[in-house]
């Protein structure tokens, strides 16, 4: 008898909190069945029922080369046969450190974590223990990780103290976190000029990649520069999403903005477990065990993760002279193409692109922030999502998540995701 998608749902269901490892893994936003993936090869996912899709998620970003890239997967089966894990240093590690220190404008040394959240939640404790204070300002829509400090909604104005989007996050927390909308500089100036000397850190998304692709407005990035240095305050760029997405050296190399700290994810493991800390020296070395600000984890540096990432980024960064021009030629076949096709079916949307990190939204436009995210159509987003699904495309199932192409997508591919559109019955 055929196992089917809903048959895994169900069991899944019964020993895993809403089926799902992720929620939004979960169809929440769009209904129906997740599809279980079996395998993955270049710009294609295998279902379990054995179905095939050309993926735009790319497992949330970090698969710029393609899924089961031989060069990264040579890497892992290498470094599979030393062990698994050792929690003691190993000389990858400081290859991988050294190529990030290289790449990242505003990287002199670099401390590995396990995830993302684990690294933003660590830059915020480093800001706060460097500069003595406790309030972190943050921006509506950027995801920052599940760390209590992020997990804050806005509150009724246009700079307040947020309060818990979820339980278990205490008050007293998320009362040290202000939320301001997203490319609002004169509310993060309001927002400066009242509470400033007890501002630690501004963090954000330099391109917003959790409400849709997001891009800052001329003058936003530039702003929170000034305001930081102006207050005493560090900027930290959560490039968890656009590190080595939107171009070799980061959102930051693109805008030409550094921050005082960088968190990064996804691609610097080679899509394997890993988040990273970077920033100067002068602030790093405030982590123990030289300086006083303690941060640890066991399995921090895993050697797997670590050379599935100096394997990407070493590609990356000898390769980058054509791989970043190819990409944004996919990224504009794929706009044009969508484009034209939504443009003939008469659904208003708008695009939002960087490179090749792209966010597609049912509305007139323009999208700047979460408020006018919130405002696109969901409905008609939930139609093109499962029309999209059933021919064979697969984008992130939800209206809230930015989309990825990756060097493994060919022109036929690309055209038979346009076809697809152009053939939806919306």
């Amino acid at each position: 008898m055929k196992v089917t998608q809903q048959d895994l749902f169900d069991r899944a269901r019964q020993v895993i909190p809403g089926g799902v490892n992720s929620p939004v893994r979960a169809y929440g936003s769009v209904g129906g069945t997740p599809r279980f993936i079996d395998s993955a090869s270049g710009c294609r996912i295998r279902d379990t029922e054995g179905k095939q899709y050309i993926d735009f998620v790319g497992s949330w970003g970090p698969m710029i080369l393609g899924h089961a890239h031989p060069v990264i997967l040579e890497a892992i089966e290498k470094a599979l046969k030393d062990g698994t894990s050792f929690g003691a240093p190993t000389t990858r590690e400081i290859e991988l450190a050294s190529l990030i220190v290289d790449l990242v404008p505003g990287a002199e040394m670099a401390r590995l974590t396990s995830s993302g959240t684990e690294a933003t939640m660590s830059a915020l404790r480093l800001a706060r223990g460097i500069t003595g204070r406790d309030l972190c300002l943050k921006f509506e829509g950027c995801y920052h990780g599940h760390g209590d400090s992020f997990l804050v909604a806005a509150g009724s104005g246009a700079a307040t103290h947020g309060h818990p989007s979820s339980p278990g996050v205490p008050e007293a927390i998320a009362n040290l976190t202000t939320v301001v909308p997203y490319n609002d500089l004169a509310a993060v100036q309001n927002c400066m000029e009242e509470m400033g000397e007890r501002v630690a850190a501004i963090i954000v998304e330099p391109v917003a990649g959790n409400m849709g692709c997001v891009l800052p407005a001329p003058g936003f990035l530039e702003g929170l520069r000034e305001q930081c240095t102006r207050h005493g305050a560090l900027l930290i760029f959560d490039e968890v999403m656009t590190g080595f997405r939107v171009g070799p050296g980061s959102a930051q190399g693109l805008y030409g903005i550094e921050p005082d700290l960088t968190t990064l994810g996804k691609i610097v493991g080679g899509g394997m477990p890993m988040g990273v800390v970077c920033g100067p020296t002068s602030k790093m070395e405030q982590l123990s065990p030289v300086g006083p600000i303690y941060q640890a984890g066991t399995l921090s540096g895993n050697p797997l993760s670590v050379a599935a990432g100096v394997a990407l980024l070493s590609l990356l960064k000898d390769g980058a002279e054509q791989i970043y021009p190819a990409l944004e030629a996919k990224a504009e076949r794929l706009q044009a193409g969508w484009k034209s096709a939504l443009d003939q079916h008469g659904i208003e949307h708008c695009w939002n692109r960087v490179g090749s990190m792209f966010g597609l939204f049912f509305t007139a436009g323009p999208v700047t922030n979460f408020s006018e995210a919130s405002a696109a159509d969901s409905q008609v987003f939930r139609r093109f999502f499962h029309g999209l699904l059933e021919a064979g495309i697969s984008i992130a199932p939800s209206p809230f998540e930015a989309g990825f192409l990756s060097m493994a997508h060919s022109d036929d591919d690309i055209d038979q995701s346009i076809e697809a559109v152009s053939s939806l019955q919306l």
